[in-house]
């Protein structure tokens, strides 16, 4: 078939990749080479052709696997990539389009290869392929051979860092960044998280570790620049038809080797008008990020790329370095700040902006000292206001992200004073004009509802009432319906509290088998009286601690905003005078008492006030009324208690959670890479 090549399910006969995965040994400075790279292949986006791909790689990786020991073909193959990277930057200098484009066909396949031989071999495997030579004897390797594996792996880093970012030069810089993914893609072939490995080792210690800071500062300043992929043409010659294939008019001593040009994935395809929309280039170097950021550190060696990512500073930063870590680095944090706020559509921008909050404490203060908060707090809660949408890990990510910033005071109090207009994604009421602060309140409330009718998840309840509490202080100027919907769901959480303390009574009484005779009440029921449920209607004890524990912390929120910005408030007092009735059942629960006293004051003093006012009061007039006695209302009677203050601590082995939500990230989301879902240890299908 030859040149003539026309589809992808035709890869395996191609006659160069036969030779290449065939039984002769190829040096190194063989004429065939110039042939197998001299094609141009628009690479793959939709899965379908992707998967084509793999297929056909697999077929031609069998081969490979049997004969390489013996020919050392696949190391020949890299030592003609590592020969041509040698002159790559003076190539993009001098617009060498021949030079620049034969090294990233060289080390496009390359990466097929590789993407294979890790999903299908171990590491010791892989590396046994990698350091086989011709030898005169048989077949072996040997000590003397350099390690082929770091030395594409210092390349790979050394081209990322290192090539100027043209036209001419964006396909190999992506095509690098892939091919460092895939090295690092054997975790997906384990269930268990990966300590130990050789390409971590090669990462992390010898050549490639002095480069850390600086692939860590390109791969963010890929994510911030947002490069479009150029234009189809601009890398590879012009192209001139000769018969049944794409030729291209260079030397023909290399015209006479060429593949036919592929075009499937190309123009008017889904995948392909998709990626117009955005940046390859960022969104591959965003999930590298990711996979070495969440690299485990090894027993004498903390993981540099997260310390680098942990220390870097703002380039108006004076300050000196710390000396105890050497991959600390500056970048525009104002340029990064921009690409946060516009990027927060996706899972992986989410969970960058996590470990820059939780870990670099440069970034974290950058980001709470700025005075256009709300460009990075309204795409966070958009994330929560769509939860249907959006997977469990994203909320989660968006929620934690409004924890730490609820952390901070100035964040708690600067939220009320920016006010925004025609929140148009807010469906349930039409916003004119809020602050931001009681928008917030509004998703988090949302959140919470959504929770208690679907998902039921005590985490997600646990923080997103740990905002609402590290708020609550600072809460100004509340919105009317901000307002409502908190005593709203105080009404939502009262109405599910009598609900499952009914169904444990008649569960209890059933058990003690009467239906008649009187019950103690339930915060004084015996071990002996317990001791009757089953397993089942134990659920009903459990259920009710859960919500008087939501309702202890709704209580401790509301008397929080009453004990410290009361006169800031009257849509709450107006609120709560307004659902009075709500609050008499727990004037007298064991578990409420002391929270109650100051509510019940509140409640009382302005009640006594409304009805001196009158009858037949007005909305104005009772705001009015409350505004005066807010003043006149004495501090002292109200109780103090502790401030409230939770503040987001990463749980024991995050690694846990954060290696497989990272990799089921890059096997959704990862441009022109596709892994048979059979093969995935990993994670579960649905887990991304």
């Amino acid at each position: 078939m030859g040149a003539n090549s026309s589809s992808i399910s035709e890869l395996p006969e191609n006659e160069y990749l036969q030779k290449l995965s065939g039984s002769e040994p190829i040096s190194e400075n063989d004429p065939f080479w110039n042939q197998l790279l001299s094609f141009s292949f628009t690479t793959p986006t939709n899965s379908a052709d992707l998967k084509l791909l793999e297929e056909a790689t697999i077929s031609v990786c069998k081969s490979l696997v049997e004969k390489n020991p013996r020919t050392g073909n696949l190391g020949s193959l890299i030592k003609v990539f590592l020969s041509r990277t040698k002159e790559l930057k003076i190539s993009a200098e001098c617009q060498n389009h021949l030079f620049i484009w034969q090294a990233h066909n060289a080390l496009f396949i390359i990466c097929c290869l590789l993407k294979v031989f890790i999903s299908r071999m171990s590491e010791e495997e892989l590396q046994l392929h990698f350091t086989y030579e011709e030898k005169a004897g048989p077949s072996s390797y040997g000590a003397e051979c350099e390690d082929l594996i770091e030395e594409l792996l210092y390349c790979l880093i050394q081209l990322i860092v290192e090539i100027p970012l043209l036209d001419i030069t964006y396909s190999i810089s992506l095509e690098a960044v892939t091919t460092l993914i895939v090295f690092l893609s054997c975790q997906l072939f384990h269930k268990e998280i990966v300590r130990e490995s050789i390409i971590h080792r090669y990462l992390m210690h010898g050549r490639c570790l002095p480069y850390t800071s600086r692939l860590v500062k390109t791969l963010l300043y890929n994510f911030i620049r947002q490069e479009r992929s150029p234009p189809p043409g601009t890398h590879v010659f012009q192209q001139q038809t000769d018969g049944g294939g794409l030729l291209y008019g260079i030397a023909s001593g290399v015209a006479t080797g060429l593949w036919t040009v592929f075009t499937l994935g190309g123009v008017g395809s889904k995948a392909s008008a998709q990626l117009e929309q955005c940046s390859p280039l960022a969104s591959q170097s965003l999930l590298l990020l990711l996979v070495l950021a969440n690299l485990t550190d090894t027993p004498d060696t903390p993981n540099p790329y997260r310390q680098a990512i942990i220390s870097f500073k703002n380039t108006q930063d004076n300050t000196a370095f710390s000396s105890s870590n050497p991959h600390a680095f500056q970048i525009n944090f104002n340029s990064l700040y921009t690409a946060l706020c516009d990027q927060q559509k996706s899972d992986q921008a989410t969970l960058l902006l996590y470990m820059l909050l939780h870990q670099n404490s440069n970034v974290r203060t950058y980001v709470l000292a700025r005075t256009d908060i709300e460009n990075l707090v309204l795409p966070i809660l958009e994330i929560l206001y769509h939860v249907e949408e959006r997977n469990s890990h994203h909320v989660y990510m968006a929620l934690i992200i409004l924890l730490i910033l609820t952390e901070d005071d100035g964040f708690n109090r600067s939220i009320h004073e920016v006010i925004l207009k025609n929140i148009t994604w807010y469906a349930e009421r039409v916003l004119t004009e809020i602050s931001l602060g009681s928008l917030l309140i509004l998703v988090v409330i949302r959140t919470i509802q959504y929770n208690m009718t679907r998902t039921r998840d005590k985490y997600l309840h646990t923080n997103c009432l740990a905002a609402l509490a590290n708020m609550s202080a600072q809460f100004r100027s509340l919105h009317q319906y901000a307002a409502q919907r908190i005593i709203s769901l105080f009404s939502l959480l009262s109405k599910k509290h009598n609900k499952v303390l009914e169904q444990a009574t008649q569960s209890l009484r059933g058990s003690l088998g009467s239906n008649d005779s009187p019950l103690p009440d339930y915060h004084f029921w015996e071990m002996s009286d317990c001791l009757h449920f089953s397993e089942t209607k134990l659920i009903h004890a459990q259920d009710l601690n859960v919500i008087e524990e939501v309702i202890r912390m709704m209580l401790e929120i509301i008397n929080s905003c009453l004990t410290n910005s009361l006169h800031h408030n009257p849509n709450l007092v107006y609120a709560l005078l307004y659902k009075r009735d709500l609050f008499e059942q727990f004037r007298t629960h064991p578990s409420f008492q002391d929270i109650m006293q100051n509510i019940d004051l509140v409640i009382s003093f302005f009640s006594s006030r409304l009805e001196q006012a009158g009858a037949e009061l007005s909305v104005e007039r009772v705001l009015e009324i409350i505004k005066q006695g807010a003043v006149a209302l004495p501090k002292d009677r109200l109780r103090k208690f502790p401030e409230l203050k939770f503040k987001y601590v990463e749980e024991e082995q995050p690694e846990e959670f954060f290696i497989p939500y990272v990799w089921s990230l890059v096997y959704n989301s990862a441009v022109a890479l596709y892994w048979n879902p059979r093969d995935i240890q990993l994670f579960t299908m649905d887990s991304g």
